[in-house]
């Protein structure tokens, strides 16, 4: 059963529980959800577009409150959570400015009368949501939904219950109306009752491949849209470089990002072998540069890991790597204390039959890979079971697009760091997912796409 409860990671204190949803609680959600839809989908375009730039200038009045929160919460050092804050502004606005074209019905050339293409809202839907970026992960899904005429239940992880009432509380002060967006402290359980409900029209979940599975499997047996972003082992793959020492410096700051926890963040470094030793010399004197401090301190740059469950978990793989004859050149152990932090960390020497070679470091480690050429880079790269996304670095820019072409992933970024921004759409393959989000695919997936056919 899901607890909910408010632990800092940084000292292990338990600040504030909150208790799950009743069953009542869980019928209340799904009536007025269902209620709300039946009026909201009938909303002219325009109200729906200025909730959500209300929703947009909410979130940049309530900045440092907001950073705060998740500062506590999950450990996302405080700079780092406004620029988190700064990127839900974007989507929200983005929704609101662009949404109405997206969603301008599309005329066909039919012989005989008209016909059109009308994107119209399917429903009520529920959001499962992930602790790393709690009012991104939101925001992807949320923002397009509710600009289609949707509605949406939202239950986010457990350990971030403030953050998730602080959203709800943002949507209210917007004035999007009563239901259309609603907050749930729900267990696993009740989880697959809203989804099983027939009020209930379709579910989106970031997480891990786990619970994407669960999820999806009560889905498809009652034959519900399931959207599921499930994590990453990108690559990073380096060909050639005119500036070892900033391509290295560069390659840290991405993996060390909110301490590692980002499902698109470079994971695997794959480097060309006449690079390599320089490379591994060069990330391992700047990854020994990144030093833990209060997430709450606004010089902080690398907080804690979201929890001591999740601190074990990485050590347990990078352990195993060690015991099999990988070589750790900086980091590699818990830091003592109450705290949930792991020292940055960059390992070689990685073989299939470690752990680290297959599964997602969700944490401050970095594996790095010597390859002789492109064909041996991509194949590398394809071994993975993931597809989200990836990076190819050369300053022969159509090798580079050569090689992009040929990874098995749902996003690639050339000569650059992967990212996130509104306008371009988010997702991946294989393990890493099902379906689309942000630009105007985010508008693509909860979607009635409804011909209206008129005789002559």
């Amino acid at each position: 059963m899901a607890s909910y409860k408010t632990v800092n990671p940084a000292t292990g204190e338990l600040l504030k529980e909150f208790p799950t949803a009743t069953s009542a609680e869980v019928e209340s959600a799904l009536a007025a959800s269902y209620e709300a839809y039946r009026s909201w989908r009938l909303s002219p375009v325009g109200t729906r577009s200025a909730v959500l730039s209300r929703v947009a200038e909410i979130y940049q009045e309530r900045k440092d409150e907001l950073a705060k929160i998740i500062g506590t919460e999950m450990g996302k050092p405080f700079r780092q959570a406004q620029g988190e804050i700064d990127i839900v502004s974007s989507i929200y606005r983005y929704y609101a400015t662009e949404g109405p074209g997206f969603l301008a019905d599309e005329e066909l050339s039919v012989s005989g009368g008209t016909a059109v293409v009308r994107s119209a809202p399917v429903g009520s839907l529920l959001g499962i949501m992930p602790w790393n970026f709690p009012y991104y992960q939101v925001a992807r899904f949320a923002a397009p939904n509710l600009m289609l005429g949707n509605t949406i239940i939202l239950k986010h992880a457990p350990n971030c219950p403030q953050a998730a009432l602080a959203m709800e509380q943002v949507f209210a002060d917007a004035s999007l109306p009563e239901g259309a967006y609603i907050n749930i402290f729900a267990t696993n359980d009740q989880v697959a009752d809203i989804i099983a409900d027939p009020r209930n029209q379709g579910v989106s979940l970031t997480g891990s491949e786990r619970a994407g599975s669960a999820v999806a499997e009560i889905a498809g047996r009652h034959l519900k849209k399931c959207v599921l972003e499930l994590g990453g082992s990108d690559a990073f793959i380096l060909l050639d470089t005119d500036d070892l020492a900033k391509t290295a410096k560069l390659a840290a700051a991405g993996r060390m990002g909110n301490a590692g926890q980002a499902c698109n963040s470079p994971k695997r470094f794959i480097v060309r072998e006449d690079l390599y030793e320089g490379f591994v010399a060069s990330l391992t004197e700047q990854v020994a540069k990144v030093t833990p401090g209060d997430p709450l301190d606004p010089s902080t740059r690398f907080g804690p890991l979201s929890s001591r469950e999740a601190a074990d978990r990485l050590m347990e793989q990078i352990q195993d790597a060690i015991d099999k004859g990988a070589t750790v050149h900086v980091g590699g152990k818990a830091v003592d204390g109450p705290g949930a932090y792991v020292e940055p960390t960059v390992i070689t020497g990685v073989t299939p039959e470690m752990r680290a070679y297959s599964e997602e470091l969700f944490g401050p480690a970095a594996v790095v890979y010597k390859v002789s050429d492109e064909d041996e880079a991509v194949e590398l790269a394809n071994s993975s079971p993931y597809g989200l996304g990836g990076a190819v670095w050369s300053q022969d820019v159509d090798k580079a697009r050569a090689v992009a072409d040929r990874l098995d992933t749902g996003m690639v970024w050339i000569n650059g760091l992967a990212g996130s921004q509104a306008d371009l759409p988010f997702g991946g393959v294989k393990r890493s997912g099902i379906g689309r989000e942000l630009g105007k695919y985010g508008m693509a997936e909860f979607v009635n796409k409804k011909l209206i056919r008129q005789e002559k």
